[in-house]
């Protein structure tokens, strides 16, 4: 696959599924057999799919330096700036 996200998460996700169907089918409580096919699936990734997640994580520090690179700023930051300056400028401040 070319996008590694959908790529870790069909993994996790498919995982925890496989591990859930067979402890319900060996005939364990559903809820018990949804926290153990969880930590399970969690426990497996962490140890077998480390490249994958490691793709993930630079496709995250990637998107996270280039936003940094040209300031990517929304449209809360700029109320909420405007009102910071507002306040200092009357001479009040907010703890």
């Amino acid at each position: 696959m070319k996008n590694p996200w959908l790529n870790y998460i069909l993994i996790r996700v498919g995982l925890f599924i496989g591990v859930l169907v067979i402890m319900i089918a060996v005939g364990f409580d559903k809820f018990f057999s949804a926290l153990i096919a969880a930590v399970v699936s969690l426990a497996i990734s962490l140890l077998f799919f480390g490249k994958q997640r490691d793709r993930v994580s630079e496709l995250v520090a990637k998107r996270i330096a280039k936003n940094d690179a040209k300031g990517a700023d929304d449209a809360d930051s700029d109320h909420e700036n405007a009102v910071l300056d507002s306040d200092v400028n009357n001479g009040e401040t907010k703890a």
